[in-house]
């Protein structure tokens, strides 16, 4: 429901209510008795999200106009979701993992060409031995019992004022609050326990004479056994439910913050003439919510203390100019047709767009914190999207023309070029959670310094956020279009 009342020739103000239900389908979902929150989707039926705005003008020539507003919106949950409370139940697919390695994993590992288990290609399932039972492992996905529908709270306020005919400045700014964000946390842990490794160099050489502690879900094995014949050795990982992997509970957990000021000046049309220029400094802060990577606790660290995640957003960006324009130049005219003919009705147009640089995750692989989760790692010391990539520019120009053949025909020529001064745009890797690197890694290896010993170390190179890719060098293309 919305409605918009003209208070008087000055002052207008909108004001609505919307109702969100989102229902699923039951069908696919099953318990699992080992985790009873499994096979279940939330149900929140009271959403309602109330929305106001309001326009004011001050003068009458060139007013100065006023207009701001504020909104509460709930967001869909998306159907992968559903997708992976379906399928992550812990009954219908298991995941059988052996390392050679291990003394036990290898009394039972396949040589070739002997197959570990035999299965027709149609058969419908796959069942592991008995015998190797103890080394399946079964993951869960499901949803808080507390869950609620995530939701955004919108504030805005802007002022404008022409300053010259048809030119108007302007001024804004948006506040956007993001509340019970999704966020998946592993629940099937032990408590992690401090333990300390030795950084070296890239190279795994040079000892850079500094030691991480990290929260490790693993314990350290300090005595000689089949499985570990030089200690100290790191412990598998022992769940509190042996009988599961991982249990991802999804909870409305996370929250984020934006604060966005921008600074605008705008022509209409006039004379053949149209530009925009904005510039805006803004900054976005959140828990690290996992609604682009469903079913993976991506960015926990550490489950039981999953408020250390707050940081820079992955959609973070400090700076961003951005200028466009159209420009229909027509300097001949009728008293001119030769010239007219060749040089008028032209369009320019284009686009410049500038941004400072996004944060950039940098991961470690390995699992040093061994939890099962090799995503969710972070180099030493430093905490989600710390780091901060290259920036980045790009102009992006076209040019046409049309020719009328007829009353119903017309053919357009076109020219375009995209980041037409082909600047090297670098970046690292994009991934689903944003940009990452992981040129960093936690190699499990005995490692001996002076009279202590250690299971593993971390190598760090010099520049762990060195450029590996770019974005699209200049391309240009060319089109023809008829309408009829």
């Amino acid at each position: 429901m919305q409605d918009t009342i003209r208070v008087n020739s000055h002052f207008a103000l909108s004001l609505g209510v919307r109702y969100d239900l989102q229902t699923y389908t039951s069908k696919g979902l099953v318990q699992n008795p080992l985790w009873l929150g499994s096979g279940r989707m939330p149900f929140n039926p009271y959403n309602f999200a109330p929305r106001m705005g309001f326009a004011y003008s001050l003068g009458q020539d060139h007013p100065l106009v006023v207009r701001g507003g504020y909104g509460l919106f709930y967001t869909r949950i998306p159907q992968i979701y559903q997708s992976a409370i379906a399928n992550d139940n812990g009954l219908t697919g298991t995941t059988l993992f052996l390392n050679n390695s291990n003394y036990y994993d290898n009394q039972v590992f396949p040589h070739y060409p002997y197959p570990l288990v035999n299965c027709s290609q149609t058969a419908p399932s796959c069942a592991a031995p008995a015998n190797l039972e103890q080394f399946t492992e079964a993951d869960v996905a499901s949803f808080s019992p507390n869950f609620k529908t995530p939701h955004v709270e919108q504030t805005s306020l802007s002022l404008e004022k022409e300053v010259v005919h048809r030119t108007a400045v302007g001024v804004s700014y948006t506040f956007v609050h993001g509340v019970d964000l999704i966020r998946a946390r592993d629940v099937n842990l032990p408590p992690p326990v401090n333990v300390s490794y030795p950084v070296y160099d890239s190279s795994g050489v040079n000892f850079l004479g500094t030691y991480y502690s990290v929260p490790s879900f693993s314990t350290w094995q300090l005595t000689t056994s089949f499985t570990c014949p030089y200690p100290p050795c790191i412990n598998l990982l022992g769940r509190p439910i042996p009988q599961l992997g991982a249990i991802d509970v999804f909870e409305s957990a996370a929250s984020s913050v934006y604060h966005g000021a921008t600074l605008s000046i705008h022509r209409q049309m006039t004379n053949g003439l149209y530009f925009r220029l904005a510039y805006t400094y803004a900054h976005a802060i959140d828990d690290g919510q996992d609604a682009l990577v469903a079913g993976e606790p991506a960015t926990v660290q550490n489950s039981y203390a999953p408020n250390s995640e707050r940081g820079n957003s992955v959609t973070d960006q400090r700076q961003r100019f951005v200028f466009s324009w159209i420009d229909e130049p027509n300097p001949f005219g009728r008293s001119m047709p030769l010239l007219s003919a060749l040089f008028d009705d032209w369009k320019y147009s284009g686009v410049i767009t500038i941004g400072s640089g996004r944060p950039v995750n940098v991961s470690v692989s390995g699992d040093p914190n061994q939890d099962g989760n090799g995503t969710n790692d972070r180099i030493p010391g430093a905490s989600r999207n710390s780091f901060l990539g290259p920036d980045y520019a790009t102009a992006d120009m076209r040019l046409g023309r049309s020719f009328l053949l007829g009353d119903h025909l017309k053919l357009e020529l076109l020219a375009e070029a995209f980041n037409a001064l082909n600047r090297d745009n670098q970046r690292v890797n994009i991934t689903e959670g944003g940009l990452q690197t992981s040129t960093t890694s936690f190699v499990k290896t005995f490692t001996q310094l002076g009279v202590n010993y250690y299971p593993g170390h971390y190598q760090i190179p010099s520049n762990p956020i060195q450029a590996t890719n770019a974005f699209a060098p200049r391309e240009i293309q060319f089109g023809v279009k008829l309408v009829y």
